[in-house]
Order: C-alpha cells, then sequence, then structure tokens
C-alpha cells in the first residue's frame, strides 16, 4: 500500500505562494488517512461476522439434524464401552424352545486389591470379613501387610456387596468391570446347561468359559462373534422340565430312593424336551466334584447320561421284536416257559419262584417272564442278537450334546456265552444309561427307525436306518401297552393317554462282586399314545423301597411305574395332547388259544 505523505512538499509550496496555513494541508490529510484506516476495519468485521454466522448456522443444523435422527429412532441402552468389554460380550444365550431364558449374561464386578496403595490394611480386612464371611482374615491380612502387589479377593459381587465395599473407604480396594453366566431358573435342567466359570480374566475383563453339559459340548459355538448373539435354541420345554422335576423330586422322597432320573424324549426327532437327574445343583453355585467314593454320590453326576445301570426287565421286549420281525415268532406262539431253566451250571428262575408252564409271547412280555424270554432269545442266536442291540445303540455312548456323554459307554461283555446271552435277554450282564434305553424305546416307536438323540431344537437330520419292521414294531408297542392294561404295569395307566409300557426291576452289583440283596435300580419305560406313538419317557430310581398293603417293595411296579404315571399325568396336558375318551380308545384284543403254535426247546 502507498503511504500518502501528511505535509506533502508541492501543496505547501503553494499554499505559503498563496498566503494559505499549511496546517490545513496536514489536518485534511490526517483526517483522509483516518478514514481510510476505519473503512479497512469496517470491511475487516464485516468479513468475521459473517463467518462466525456461518459457523454458528452449520453447528445449529448439526445438532438440530442430529436431534431429529435420535426422535426419529429406537430407544436403545447404550452398550458399556471398557477394555476388554469384546472379550466379555461374546457369550450367547441358552433358551429353550419357546425362547425362554436358560442362561444369560449378567454384568458385575470383581473386587481386587492394591496393597501398596492401602491406607489402613488391617482394618481393611476386618472389614472384607464381615461383607464376605467365607474370606480368611488372617489371610487378607498378610496378603495385604506383605510384599503382594496385587490381590484377587473376589471374582464376581452383587451391587450391594460393591456399595458395601465402596463404603469402607479405602483406596486400595478397586472394582473391575465382567460379566457373570446367570442360570434364572436355578437347579432346573442343571445337568443339561451344566455351568460355566471364568477362563482367561484382568482387572478389565473375564473369558467365561462351559466347564459341562452343553454350555461346554457348544463352547466354541457360543462364544463365536460370527453367530452375532444369536441365543442357542435347545429342544427342551422348561415348563414341561419344571414339571417332571418337582414330581419325580416327590416320588423320590416318596419311594424312599438314594437318586432318580427322567427322560421325555419325542418319538418322530429324538428331540429331549425334559431330563432330569436327582440329587441335582444350582448351577449358579456349581459344588466341587467329589475326589473319593462314588461318583454317584456327587450331585453333578447326571444319571440319565452317565449312570450304566443293568436296566432289567426293560430289555425283554427287543429279543421279542426281532423274533417277530424275523418271523420266528407271532404275538399269539406259544412257548415253553417252564421254570426253573438250565443252561450249562446255571439255572434261570422267575421272580418269586412263579412257574408259567407255556405262555404267548404276548403273555411272556405282560407276566415279565425271563424263562419266556430266554426261549426266544435262543430262537434269535447270540450272534443276530448282538447285532440287533448293536444297531439299538447299546454298544457306544450316545450321540446326545454333552461334554460327559463319552463317558456313558455301556458296559457290554466282552464274551457272548449261552448264559451271557440268556441274561441280557432279560436286562443283566450288560449295563447301560437311561438314555440309550429311551432311544432304543423310541426308535421300536417310531416304526422301527432309528432315533438319535438330541437337545437341539428343529435340527436338521437325515431319517434313521431301519433296524425293525413297521409291522413288528407296532406289534412290539401292542405288547407293551398290555403290560400297563393288565401286567405289571398296571399302576402306571393313565385314563386317556393309553400308555404302554415295561417295568424293570435289577439288582445292583457290588463293587467287589456279585450283587446286593436288598438294592435295586427300579425303571419303568413307557410309550404314549400307544395307538399313535408320540413320546416315550423312561423313569429310574435308584435304590426305592415302597411300603404297600403286602409290606415294603422294591419292584418297579411299586415303585417307578406309579412317578411314571404322575408324570405323564403333569406334562401330557402341557404337550398339548388331549386326553381320549373312552369311545375314542382303539378296541385291543387278547390273543385267543385256538390255532397257536407251540414253540419248544
Amino acid at each position: 500500500m502507498i503511504r500518502t505523505p501528511l505535509r506533502p512538499l508541492a501543496r505547501i509550496l503553494r499554499a505559503r505562494e498563496k498566503g494559505e496555513n499549511p496546517d490545513a494541508i496536514e489536518a485534511e490529510n490526517r483526517a483522509q488517512r483516518h478514514a481510510a484506516i476505519q473503512e479497512k476495519a469496517r470491511g475487516g468485521a464485516r468479513t468475521r461476522l459473517f463467518f462466525m454466522s456461518c459457523a454458528f448456522a452449520v453447528a445449529f443444523g448439526a445438532v438440530g439434524l442430529k436431534m431429529g435422527v435420535l426422535a426419529s429412532s429406537h430407544p436403545a441402552e447404550p452398550r458399556v464401552q471398557a477394555a476388554g468389554a469384546q472379550i466379555i460380550s461374546q457369550r450367547a444365550d441358552i433358551i429353550d424352545r419357546h425362547g425362554r431364558v436358560l442362561a444369560t449374561n449378567l454384568l458385575t464386578h470383581s473386587l481386587y486389591a492394591h496393597p501398596h496403595q492401602m491406607v489402613d490394611p488391617e482394618s481393611a480386612a476386618k472389614a472384607l470379613v464381615k461383607i464376605f464371611p467365607d474370606l480368611d482374615r488372617e489371610r487378607l491380612r498378610k496378603d495385604f501387610t506383605g510384599k503382594r502387589t496385587f490381590v484377587w479377593i473376589k471374582k464376581k459381587i452383587s451391587p450391594e456387596q460393591m456399595q458395601a465395599v465402596h463404603d469402607i473407604g479405602e483406596p486400595g480396594l478397586l472394582f473391575g468391570p465382567r460379566e457373570m453366566r446367570l442360570y434364572p431358573n436355578g437347579r432346573i435342567a442343571s445337568h443339561i446347561l451344566g455351568g460355566a466359570t471364568f477362563g482367561k480374566e484382568d482387572v478389565a475383563s473375564a473369558e467365561v468359559v462351559g466347564v459341562a453339559g452343553v454350555e461346554k459340548a457348544f463352547d466354541h459355538w457360543l462364544r463365536d462373534p460370527a453367530n452375532d448373539g444369536a441365543p442357542l435354541t435347545l429342544s427342551l420345554d422348561l415348563t414341561v422340565q419344571a414339571a417332571m422335576e418337582e414330581v419325580l423330586s416327590n416320588g423320590m422322597r416318596v419311594m424312599n430312593a438314594k437318586g432318580a432320573t427322567g427322560i421325555l424324549m419325542e418319538v418322530g426327532t429324538g428331540e429331549i424336551v425334559a431330563m432330569a437327574s436327582l440329587p441335582d445343583f444350582d448351577p449358579n453355585d456349581r459344588p466341587r466334584p467329589l475326589l473319593k467314593g462314588d461318583p454317584s454320590d456327587s450331585p453333578l453326576f447326571n444319571r440319565a447320561v452317565q449312570g450304566q445301570y443293568e436296566l432289567g426287565s426293560t430289555f425283554k421286549i427287543f429279543p421279542v421284536a426281532q423274533a417277530v420281525d424275523l418271523k420266528l415268532v407271532s404275538p399269539t406262539t406259544m412257548i415253553n416257559a417252564k421254570a426253573p431253566m438250565r443252561i450249562g451250571k446255571y439255572l434261570i428262575n422267575e421272580f418269586r419262584g412263579h412257574n408259567y408252564g407255556t405262555l404267548s409271547v404276548t403273555d411272556i412280555i405282560v407276566k415279565s417272564s425271563n424263562v419266556g424270554t430266554v426261549r426266544v432269545a435262543q430262537l434269535l442266536g447270540a450272534e443276530r442278537q448282538k447285532d440287533f442291540l448293536q444297531k439299538l445303540g447299546f454298544f457306544e455312548p450316545t450321540l446326545i450334546e454333552m461334554s460327559e456323554a463319552p463317558t456313558g459307554k455301556p458296559l457290554v461283555p466282552k464274551r457272548w456265552p449261552a448264559v451271557t446271552s440268556a441274561t441280557v435277554a432279560f436286562g443283566h450282564g450288560l449295563a447301560a444309561s437311561p438314555l440309550h434305553l429311551a432311544t432304543a424305546y423310541a426308535t421300536v416307536a417310531n416304526g422301527g427307525k432309528r432315533v438319535t438323540p438330541t437337545l437341539i431344537y428343529d435340527r436338521s437330520r437325515r431319517a434313521g436306518e431301519q433296524v425293525l419292521s413297521p409291522e413288528a414294531a407296532r406289534i412290539a408297542v401292542q405288547m407293551l401297552r398290555q403290560v400297563v392294561v393288565r401286567g405289571s404295569g398296571r399302576s402306571a395307566n393313565v385314563e386317556g393317554y393309553e400308555v404302554a409300557g415295561k417295568t424293570g426291576t435289577a439288582d445292583k452289583p457290588r463293587p467287589t462282586g456279585g450283587y446286593y440283596g436288598n438294592k435295586v435300580v427300579s425303571t419303568f419305560a413307557s410309550v404314549f399314545p400307544a395307538s399313535n406313538p408320540r413320546y416315550v419317557l423312561v423313569l429310574s430310581l435308584d435304590e426305592p423301597s415302597a411300603m404297600g398293603a403286602g409290606g415294603e417293595s422294591r419292584t418297579a411296579g411299586a415303585t417307578s411305574a406309579p412317578v411314571a404315571a404322575e408324570v405323564i399325568r403333569r406334562v401330557a396336558p402341557l404337550l398339548g395332547l388331549r386326553p381320549a375318551t373312552e369311545s375314542e380308545l382303539p378296541t385291543v384284543e387278547r390273543p385267543l388259544p385256538d390255532g397257536l403254535k407251540l414253540v419248544s426247546n
């Protein structure tokens, strides 16, 4: 910019020649200079005001736009942003077939200490023991006053406990955010869910990992971020599960049993609607496993999957159904059932010394004849008998989706001489789990097509192998119906639901060899409705003892069968089964003696 002088020489000289005052020229120039400076300042101010106005307009526009977006969006809780949040929020929920929560996550805190930051360690230890009575005060005092710089106190605490620790006012007591696994239904389905614990952890986060049951079996899937938090849907029905557990618990108490288990399975799909083992536990506070003694004494022991029991007369339907399938016998074929029966140096007797003489095949099942069943098994031969039981799944662990499944492998005889073939025919000498038995009965009820048990709801699966003809399977179910109508299973009859089933009472083996004289496992395996099988229920009681009019009884007909009836009575309406009226029930004809074929050995 060219600066104009205040007293230009040329104008000063001309003004003096004319007699004018030169100071007026300076005043004029000074006024012009001040006017130019003021004009420049006004221009700068106008520019700044323009840009400030634009900035305010943009800012208010952004705020207004954000308010509009928030006003039109759905309300949602903000996510906690903390170190390690990706780890602790990865485990998915577990729900039942109707979407009811079985396992979920709960935001909580851990408690730890930095002893070097503590003001009064001894007072802090004393106060903590009042809040957490399970803590050792002396141990805390040593940890707080020693050389340690970090001490875990509690891996998870409640909000009330957190506030109580806050009130201590000790700067060395610190909290870390984490999530814990919560089972809102407590003990219900505890053996199926299993439980979870903390894996990798630090003060800011913790990894939740499964330790048993489906939590362990699906641990990787439940923690896979690729699933985007989708829940694991089990085939269980929470309401049915709760009802069965309640009835089973009452039945166990009334029958003075040491333990109990029940399995309710859909025939067509193999889906388990309810499965319980008693005694049970709360997965929110999972107990420690037993380090010695009988594993079945622990509440962690899953009798349905891990139990290996000789299941007694419930096995008798298998050789009979196979013999019918092979057309070796028919329901009305007469069999020599005279007792006792000798096989080598062994005698086969009937329960309570009965001697039935000659029985139809149907009545062999109805009266639960050991000798008659052995006669039928002898028609099959050992190899065919073994092959059929293997196809039913009795030689391998079940494929149920639980971490305990591999431990439930049946105890199968290494050798299969004639006496083994005989005893296995009526449920002794081969030990399997109640789940094996339920699966085999479901296969028979499913028209002879092999059923695979599953805990996953609506899972696509291939059709099973046809191990029994549909006609033989239908006849077998009719025979089981006769057991409930006029045999040892009469106490399991539930009006309107056509229960078909078989009782089984087996002496418990001693660990040192032989059998107890007063300890049994009583089992009732059932199918309902018999005319259109939909469900299988297997119920077992460990060491039951019922008092009746005839005195003490341990038989399945007096112990497990009536408990099974109560389970069916409670759960059938929950399953949507309408009780059939008398006119709707099919007529079941008893076999007549005319023209019967006599088979004897």
